[in-house]
């Protein structure tokens, strides 16, 4: 009986093999995205971020922002000297950006999920790391990775 070699297309489309379950995985996914979305907060955080998504000229101008920064940390980075104009210029996109409430309030959330994403990273690495669900004493610092500190 012959059998058939796959092509190399053929494992490319193919799921990598894995040796976990990812069935109870998005279980749990899903149950911590409920425990996220289900918090009192959680609709006052989204509030902000939707305000921003759905603001066109704001995005435009917080992408304006970014580029102008990246590119004077570039100048900078390569000892460029960058003359007093262009830093006036992204000082006064930065002020007017950061005038307008829906943009402070969306910054404020993006930290605040990214804190979220952060310490649900850092358990989940850690798991890795030491083999098993871990504990406060399994950090290197007075944590449970989530700000409760189990050194009392």
């Amino acid at each position: 009986m012959e059998t058939e070699t796959p092509t190399p297309e053929a494992a490319q489309d193919a799921e990598p093999q894995t040796c976990l379950d990812l069935k109870p995985i998005a279980k749990g996914t899903n149950q911590l995205c409920e425990a996220i979305v289900g918090q009192e907060g959680f609709s006052e955080l989204y509030k902000k971020i939707d305000g921003f998504i759905n603001d066109e000229k704001l995005k435009y101008e917080y992408s304006t922002l970014n580029e102008r920064g990246a590119l004077l940390q570039q100048k900078q980075q390569a000892g460029v000297e960058i003359p007093e104009n262009e830093i006036a210029e992204f000082e006064k996109l930065r002020d007017e950006f950061m005038a307008n409430p829906v943009a402070t309030q969306f910054l404020e959330a993006q930290e605040e999920v990214q804190q979220v994403q952060d310490r649900i990273h850092q358990v989940i690495a850690k798991t890795f790391e030491v083999g098993h669900v871990p504990q406060s004493e399994d950090f290197d610092f007075c944590s449970d990775g989530f700000g409760n500190c189990g050194c009392e």
